[in-house]
């Protein structure tokens, strides 16, 4: 994801860096590089010559007192940039006991119900009580999609699969929906923003009351963003919008500046399939990651969506009582499930423009797949105690047999589990900062000059 676009910044910027005079054609130069990325990466063309005519301006006229020129420029570089984004994080203010609502509209085929469970998700795991109401009784199979992705989530859902109506859905599970912290709605979508689709949300909008009108949208959709955003904030009063499919297009730049100029802050990006594929969308973090500085508060916000709080206060006190065995290292292989490593290579500040390979990260995942089927083909004395293993060649030609595995691959998982407790009992990983800012930056020094994938 806007890929060329990090790389013709990061020229821009070092060719100004490595100036001897800043003159006008240098300026030109930049300029020039900046309009190409930009359109690549689908801004609009008379936004992208706005940009080109302030920079221009400001590059060459403007002098401030005690400011080299180069630091001036590349800071009017990231200033637009960031104006391009939307400037500010916008956020959802949801508060536990109020039993908010967030309705989510769109059109068909934009992800909005797959979108609605990973909502749901995202706000669970930050331990608020979430469900969902499924009012969507026009497409087929909408229902039954819910339904499936409620029981892979662990999400209670609210559907009836005979209705048709969705303001009777609605009285019907009205009482219980009350009990909740926080209800995501997923509605019906329509091929275009017609009358009925229309009526049909304002009716829904008067009955159910929602704190929060959201659009979902794809990247995909580019420059035309704009005009719908504004379609459905004119025709419904949406709050914000959710971008979706943002790993698979370069259009995305084109989705966010366009929800930028109607004043549709976007609350959410989604950048995969999987149910934490969701991020909450900082206009300054995500320029961060497209300079290829990183992101770390993504980071650290993606890590703690796929782990379970309770199971890590528990392996911590195991830690503190001098304990660590298989089924915890067990635990932190299967809570990277929902994790690929290809979407948190950028996160880390300096892996960004290391070039890791995808063959190398699958390769990263598929290791912890074996490793996972290893700790499976251990006895219960072997995983409470994993040092008996590496004393007896049997032992791990046993369990090598019973997961499918080479008796490398258990070596391996057996090197890997000493190299993980003694960093534990190191003490760096305490309770208190286990995710903290500054401990993710420890992980991301080790990460980069020391692990090997």
């Amino acid at each position: 994801m806007f890929e060329k676009l990090s790389q013709a910044i990061s020229k821009t910027t070092s060719k100004i860096a490595s100036a001897i005079f800043v003159d006008k054609k240098l300026i030109e130069e930049v300029i020039k590089e900046l309009q190409r990325a930009l359109i690549e990466a689908d801004v609009n063309v008379l936004l992208v010559k706005q940009i080109s005519d302030e920079l221009r301006q400001k590059a060459i006229d403007e002098k401030i007192k005690g400011v080299e020129k180069k630091e001036q420029i590349i800071k009017l570089l990231h200033d637009k940039l960031l104006e391009l984004l939307g400037k500010e994080k916008k956020e959802l203010v949801i508060e536990k006991g109020k039993n908010q609502k967030i309705m989510l509209l769109g059109l068909y085929g934009v992800g909005k119900t797959t979108t609605t469970a990973k909502l749901a998700n995202y706000y669970a795991k930050r331990g608020f009580k979430t469900c969902i109401l499924g009012l969507d009784v026009h497409r087929p199979a909408a229902r039954e999609q819910l339904e499936q992705l409620g029981k892979q989530n662990n999400i209670h859902i609210f559907i009836d699969k005979q209705e048709k109506n969705p303001s009777k859905i609605y009285d019907k599970f009205k009482k219980e929906i009350e009990t909740y912290d926080l209800c995501i709605v997923d509605t019906a979508g329509r091929h275009t923003l017609d009358k009925e689709l229309i009526e049909e949300i304002k009716t829904l909008g008067k009955k159910i009351k929602p704190n929060y009108t959201i659009l979902t949208i794809t990247a995909d959709i580019g420059q035309s963003a704009r005009k719908l955003a504004a379609e459905f904030q004119s025709a419904l009063n949406i709050n914000g919008v959710i971008i979706t499919r943002m790993d698979s297009t370069a259009k995305g730049g084109g989705a966010l500046t366009a929800c930028s100029e109607t004043h549709a802050p976007v609350f959410f990006i989604t950048t995969g399939e999987k149910v934490n594929d969701i991020e909450s969308f900082n206009p300054s973090s995500f320029l961060s990651r497209i300079l290829g500085m990183g992101d770390l508060s993504t980071l650290i916000e993606k890590i703690n969506l796929v782990v379970d709080s309770d199971k890590q206060v528990a392996i911590q006190k195991r830690l503190e009582d001098g304990k660590f065995t298989m089924d915890d290292l067990y635990e932190q292989l299967k809570s990277m499930d929902g994790f690929s490593l290809d979407k948190i290579t950028d996160l880390i500040p300096g892996l960004g423009k290391a070039k890791i390979s995808q063959d190398m990260l699958q390769g990263q995942e598929d290791k912890m797949k074996k490793w996972k089927h290893a700790i499976s083909s251990m006895t219960k004395e072997e995983r409470e105690n994993p040092e008996i293993i590496s004393k007896e060649t049997s032992r791990i030609q046993r369990i090598a047999k019973g997961a499918g595995l080479n008796t490398s691959d258990v070596r391996a998982l057996i090197k890997q589990y000493d190299l993980l407790k003694s960093f534990l009992k190191s003490g760096d990983m305490t309770q208190e900062n286990m995710f903290s800012q500054k401990q993710m930056q420890k992980l991301a020094k080790k990460f980069g000059k020391k692990m090997r994938l």
